[in-house]
């Protein structure tokens, strides 16, 4: 693994008047596969980290603030979880967080950027933690707008871990009315859609506010949850929906029977994170009820 020279710097842009610094120890691989700009480094403060077409997806020290949050929600609030969708989650982390729930029988993860699944086998063994090779796990590389449209299976919980849908992205197309019909057309009645929905700043939660409005034409319950990530140096928003649940308001009992089924540790989620997710400040409240874009 070639090695840096100590303190060169990767540096992750949130627009022309914001720029985020993470010093580099280590660099794994860079390139390109066909679908984006990989890079596998090392910083010294958060580990191991993963970043595609210029942004960070997950690091070693703080990955699981994120995976638990996007999956362990929607899963403790679902009706049925013997089936469990994934779009995207490449590094398979999202993956290893459904499996740890005994009620799964099969999880299968859609992935369209095979070189992601490789190099995470490779550098990232910590982050699926032989979940690519557990017998309930079915790990198809190729298009999930395609496999959607040829799959017959019901699913009681889908999990959309794709990346920001910017014009230049691979998830770009993954976004719009017709793919979110197709999506809950693929949901088994009373079932649970969660993604990753962007930022929740108060200077940049507009894009969440957006997926949030167009989701309200789908469901009956669309709630927004949020976490700081230190890896991303920011607030991250998730959505969760659902024509039977409301997320905001599960019983803490559910909950907490759900958490003590898991298998192995978990890092941050329980009943009392729960609550603190779905507490939203005031200004993102605001943002949400107010008329704006949708896709």
């Amino acid at each position: 693994m070639p090695k840096t020279e100590r303190w060169q710097w990767y540096v992750e842009s949130f627009g022309p008047s914001e720029q985020h610094h993470h010093a580099i120890d280590e660099l794994y691989f860079a390139g390109r596969s066909e679908f984006q700009e990989i890079a596998v480094i090392r910083s010294p403060v958060f580990g191991k980290m993963l970043v595609l077409d210029g942004d960070t997806q997950s690091s070693q020290a703080d990955e699981r603030i994120y995976h638990e949050t996007l999956v362990h929600p929607a899963l403790a609030a679902a009706a049925d979880r013997s089936e469990v969708l994934i779009l995207g989650g490449g590094e398979g982390a999202t993956l290893r967080e459904v499996l740890r729930c005994p009620e799964v029988v099969r999880c299968t993860m859609v992935d369209i950027d095979g070189k992601v699944l490789e190099l995470a086998r490779e550098f990232l063994p910590e982050w699926s933690h032989g979940a690519f090779d557990n017998p309930r796990a079915r790990v198809i590389v190729g298009d999930a707008l395609r496999f959607m449209r040829e799959d017959s299976d019901r699913y009681g919980t889908i999990v959309s871990d794709l990346t920001e849908p910017l014009a230049d992205s691979p998830s770009h197309p993954l976004f719009n009315d017709q793919v979110f019909a197709l999506i809950r057309s693929r949901l088994a009645e009373g079932g649970v859609y969660v993604l990753q929905a962007s930022t929740a700043a108060f200077h940049n939660a507009a894009l969440h506010c957006k997926m949030a409005r167009t989701l309200r034409r789908h469901y009956r319950h669309v709630v927004s949850f949020f976490t700081h990530v230190p890896a991303f140096d920011t607030d991250w928003a998730f959505l969760a929906c659902s024509d039977r649940v409301d997320l905001a308001t599960l019983d803490p009992k559910i909950i907490e029977a759900y958490c003590a089924r898991l298998r192995g540790e978990s890092f941050f989620y329980d009943a009392v994170t729960h609550r603190r997710l779905f507490a939203l400040p005031l200004y993102l409240r605001r943002m949400l009820a107010a008329s704006g874009e949708t896709f």
